[in-house]
């Protein structure tokens, strides 16, 4: 059955120098009180979006049938990937587990999608372990956000402290791989894309596109 576009409740309009829609002074020192000076710096520059409502918080049982994770290493030369247990979004420390298990040239590379909500690029290379997460605000409402956040020692936002898409995290996760900082934040902005969409484009930016399309297949199913 088709799905409907992914619904937010708007676009904000944040008035400042530079790009339009940069979180202007107001917002930058909300986020610093959630995230810190740093990590607020380093966000600000990014399009924000009025987040939809959420009907409740998800627990870990609660897996959709448009949740996947996949995992992306390299093998004599080449890219392959394949899809992980969809339990897995709602399990950080899981994720990463199975990513280490994963031989691979150069670490490995996993992407979570959550329904029509929020991604997760997270990249594992020896004891390094860099993450990306497409919404912020996901954290209320879902473990694998909720865990993340944790992971970067940053403290969730409640509904009346922060209600715009806001993505957190590495934003050069990538970077090495021809994937800068300001395309990164410009598919993570962009709301007309499913996670799986998401992250296909990223994955065909990194030259390893087949691949993940195949596993997205495999993991989403028919």
């Amino acid at each position: 059955m088709p799905r409907s576009p992914p619904q937010y409740a708007g676009s904000a309009a944040v008035a400042c120098g530079g790009w339009p829609g940069h979180a202007g002074a107001a917002q930058t020192d909300l986020l610093a009180g959630l995230i810190g000076d740093s990590a607020a710096t380093a966000v600000s520059y990014l399009t924000t979006f009025l987040r939809a409502e959420h009907a409740g918080a998800v627990t870990m049982s609660d897996v959709g049938e448009t949740d996947f994770a996949v995992i992306v290493y390299r093998e004599e030369d080449q890219w392959e990937a394949d899809a992980l247990p969809a339990a897995l979004t709602a399990d950080l420390d899981g994720l990463v587990h199975a990513l280490r298990q994963q031989p691979s040239i150069g670490g490995t590379i996993g992407f979570a999608g959550v329904g029509d909500d929020f991604w997760l690029a997270v990249r594992v290379i020896g004891e390094d372990l860099s993450l990306f997460l497409s919404d912020l605000t996901a954290a209320v409402d879902y473990p694998l956000a909720r865990q993340v956040l944790e992971a970067l020692g940053i403290p969730v936002p409640s509904d009346d402290e922060l209600d715009q898409v806001l993505p957190v995290g590495d934003l050069s996760i990538f970077a090495d791989l021809g994937l800068e900082e300001m395309e990164l934040g410009a598919v993570a902005a962009d709301l007309d894309l499913y996670p799986e969409d998401a992250v296909a484009g990223i994955a065909e930016r990194l030259r390893f596109g087949e691949a993940v399309e195949r596993a997205l297949d495999r993991a989403l199913g028919p």
